[in-house]
């Protein structure tokens, strides 16, 4: 495995691949690994010639500067673990190689409706951050695939719209949520919580999981409402819970018009906030 901090020496050894036109599979990270990475790098690596993996703790997209400063970073045991896994490299540059001044890295797109509900509504902004690193990566690694995981589904949606509206050779590839034996998502978010709170933040899955089953008696607004008054309780407060279509993002009224339908749902426990969704159709 080989590890760069600058553009030039890792461009230098991607061009050895592409000369010889060998599929090269990206993974953006922010560092503060869990088997959740993983698999997306696992996926790369089943499917790919070449996997890169970044860690980069992108300040763009943080709506406040002590949930940045708060973010875990645990860069040693972040490269054992890629080095284990088979990772080929690991791109972790510096805040001013990635925006170095002068350079515009802004993405001049109107993400329009898929931006507005949710993650977009309590984070305002926070999507043109992770569009500007994201693109400017991308740009960077120039990669065939791009791996993420369905755990920030809004997020994928996002940057699989970026992709195609500004016609990237990029396919943007989607994968499973890996979970902990309690059913909570992995998130490198989960270290700052202790483990009582990470046993009580599984309420958030259970959640999930009954609006499964809700959804086979209720409409979707009733199982909205269900599934917030389950999360209210000591220690939890829940930000959303939506039903949408996992399309447009916009909220379902019935479930046989949408193609697919997606459950998301967000809460905050012992100061940390999470994020979850469950895919009920499609």
């Amino acid at each position: 495995m080989y590890l760069f901090k600058k553009i030039s020496t890792l461009r230098q050894f991607l061009e050895h691949y592409r000369n010889k036109n060998r599929l090269i599979g990206f993974v953006p990270t922010m560092g503060a690994l869990h088997e959740g990475h993983l698999s997306l790098v696992r996926q790369s690596l089943e499917t790919t010639q070449c996997t890169v993996c970044s860690i980069f703790v992108n300040p763009t997209q943080f709506n406040e500067s002590t949930d940045l400063e708060k973010y875990p970073r645990t860069p040693a045991k972040d490269l054992t673990m890629l080095y284990e896994v088979g990772c080929h490299a690991v791109f972790m540059p510096s805040a001013e190689e990635v925006y170095p001044p002068g350079l515009d890295t802004s993405v001049n797109l109107d993400f329009g409706a898929l931006a507005q509900p949710m993650e977009g509504r309590f984070r305002p902004g926070h999507f043109h951050g992770v569009a500007q690193v994201v693109k400017r990566l991308l740009d960077i690694v120039e990669p065939g695939r791009l791996f993420m995981g369905q755990k920030d589904y809004q997020q994928f949606l996002i940057i699989r719209y970026m992709a195609e509206a500004l016609s990237l050779p990029t396919e943007v590839v989607m994968c499973p949520i890996v979970r902990e034996k309690n059913g909570l998502a992995m998130s490198s978010r989960n270290q700052r919580l202790s483990p009582e709170q990470r046993e009580q933040a599984a309420a958030l899955y259970q959640a999930l999981r009954h609006a499964s089953r809700w959804a086979e008696e209720f409409p979707p607004r009733e199982v909205e409402r269900k599934a917030l008054e389950q999360l209210h309780q000591p220690g939890l407060e829940p930000e959303y819970f939506q039903l949408v279509d996992g399309n447009t993002l916009q909220p379902v009224e019935d479930y046989e018009s949408p193609a697919s339908i997606i459950a998301c749902a967000a809460l905050w426990t012992g100061g940390v906030r999470l994020i979850d969704n469950l895919i009920l159709k499609g």
